[in-house]
């Protein structure tokens, strides 16, 4: 049963994974790529909790629960500024906002 849960983890972070690296151009997406990560991990983190019993792992899911959504609102932050300056969210502009 365990097994199966941590295939599920497994998959999920590489998709994350294979996000960041195939998508190189949309902002947008290599953020969700990232968030995709951090639930795997935290996924991975509460299944093994659960499976040896121990609180400390799920305090650990909780909190890279907690860093996802300050990483997430801090690049959609960003993102929205991006746009407002350049009118596109390309990746590749970005070295042009060095100014």
């Amino acid at each position: 049963m365990l097994i199966n849960f941590l295939n599920v983890t497994f998959i999920l972070f590489f998709i994350g994974l294979s996000g960041i690296f195939f998508n190189r151009k949309n902002i947008l997406l290599l953020l969700m790529a990232i968030e995709i990560m951090l639930l795997a991990i935290s996924c991975n983190w509460t299944f093994l909790a659960f499976y040896i019993d121990d609180l400390l792992g799920q305090l650990f899911s909780i909190l890279i629960l907690i860093v996802a959504a300050a990483e997430a609102s801090l690049g959609l932050s960003i993102l929205i500024l991006f746009y407002r300056v350049k009118s596109t969210i390309s990746v590749e502009l970005v070295n042009l906002t060095k100014n």
